[in-house]
């Protein structure tokens, strides 16, 4: 049988107060560094062909924030994901059709269907030597991989958001819209119109999407035209790969980059006109494109992170990695999305 419980006045005794402990100080919370975007370059590349099926499925199981996609076009006006105009590095075009290149050797996309483009290998690039590239990476003569249209790309990656429920967004860039133009293609509408088809000019996506260039030209188009309110990045280039008419040197200036903002909400910028390479002490030299870009409001994407390819004076993947993460770029286009 249990004891009525007394209250303390019943005794006539003062009550024991409880002590408590004094309250601590909520600690201050250690400022997060922001971390980067991952944006697979042409998807996994570093693990399998560029922009073949295999490579987008390897980057979306390395969890990559976002996957490439370099969009031509067909003969038959497809948008087939590639990175060159031409076939020549990239594929066996030369044992399957060996008398459908131009003057000039070259096989261009442009002069293939879509069906016909289907018959190729997809192999890793190889350099104008006819040698591999990248040694280290998938051997050339193995494995069968086959070009996909932009509309297959689209596919597979919202396929795999919603079966590994892991959201991989489209980073989709108009590849040498004015060279479409001269041949009286358009791939930047053609290239819209695959987007539409799927979802990605509503109001609320079905994927996370940028779309980029580094023709200005075509951005203002998107905008103009298009009205399209997906993120727009425009890329920066040196003046001697003619990627435009625009001179980048002025581009890359703090005024340059403060003109960007009326249609663009970020920048594409090459990793060496970020690092600059080590100082006499041997510590990293960077650029202001970065602090620039972002003090006019502008997003920093840069590319491309190559753990078989690092800029002179960087010791590892890791090391220029951090050194860009440190320096609060937004994100980096790389061929290793899970280093």
């Amino acid at each position: 049988m249990f004891a009525p419980k007394i209250a303390a006045q019943e005794l006539d005794v003062e009550p024991i107060p409880v002590l408590l402990p004094p309250p601590q100080s909520a600690a201050e919370p250690e400022e997060k560094v922001k971390q980067p975007l991952i944006i697979a370059h042409r998807g996994a590349s570093g693990y399998a062909p560029e922009h073949s099926m295999a490579a987008v499925a390897i980057a979306h199981a390395q969890n990559a924030d976002f996957i490439e996609q370099d969009v031509v076009l067909t003969r038959d006006h497809v948008p087939v994901v590639l990175h060159d105009l031409v076939l020549d590095r990239i594929s066996n075009v030369r044992d399957v059709f060996p008398e459908k290149h131009r003057p000039n050797g070259h096989y261009y996309v442009m002069d293939f269907s879509f069906s016909e483009l289907q018959q190729l290998k997809l192999v890793e690039r190889s350099n104008k030597e006819g040698e591999q590239r990248y040694p280290k990476r998938f051997a050339r003569d193995q494995g069968h991989f086959h070009v996909m249209s932009l509309g297959q790309q689209i596919e597979l990656i919202l396929g795999l958001n919603r079966s590994r429920d892991h959201d991989s967004g489209l980073y989709v860039e108009f590849k040498s819209a004015r060279w479409h133009k001269k041949h009286e293609y358009d791939v930047v509408n053609s290239t819209m119109g695959v987007l539409a088809r799927y979802g990605f000019s509503d109001a609320e996506p079905p994927a996370p999407i940028y779309l980029q260039s580094f023709d200005p030209e075509v951005l203002r188009r998107l905008k103009r035209e298009f009205r399209t309110s997906i993120p727009l990045i425009q890329l920066i280039a040196e003046n001697s790969w003619n990627e435009s008419e625009v001179d980048y040197n002025t581009m890359r200036t703090a005024a340059g980059l403060e003109t960007l903002r009326s249609y663009a909400q970020g920048i594409g910028v090459w990793v060496n006109h970020v690092y600059l390479g080590l100082d006499e002490n041997g510590k990293p030299k960077f650029s202001d494109v970065v602090k620039n870009a972002q003090a006019a409001g502008l997003q920093v994407h840069v590319y491309t992170l190559r753990a078989d390819d690092l800029p002179e004076g960087v010791e590892s993947y890791q090391q220029l990695k951090q050194w860009l993460t440190d320096l609060g770029v937004d994100g980096f286009f790389t061929d290793f999305p899970d280093l």
